[in-house]
């Protein structure tokens, strides 16, 4: 009950700081969220972690592969084979949404 109690403090508090902020501070952090998500160092740093998790992905395609081998559902079966076989991040679509 008092984790609870604790819980709703910190959500009335977070309310009534974030009510007096107002519109006008959350249009800056927008904004700056945006200006960030524009660099080229930043977009550079994202795009060097997927193609990371790319390559971390394929070897533990490949360790699960050998290991596991004929025992996998068909359907992960097929994503590994994918994997395994290199295709491009365009016909990939593993963790990737279209919002």
């Amino acid at each position: 009950m008092r984790h609870r109690l604790i819980f709703v403090a910190g959500i009335a508090v977070g309310y009534v700081l974030g009510a007096r902020a107002g519109r006008e501070r959350y249009e800056q952090l927008r904004e700056k969220a945006r200006q960030l998500a524009e660099n080229p160092a930043v977009r550079n740093t994202v795009e060097s972690a997927a193609q990371n998790g790319r390559q971390a992905a394929s070897r533990a395609a490949h360790a699960v592969t050998e290991r596991v081998g004929d025992r996998l559902p068909p359907v992960v079966g097929e994503r590994l084979r994918a994997v395994k076989g290199g295709r491009s991040a365009e016909e990939e679509d593993w963790g990737t949404t279209n919002t």
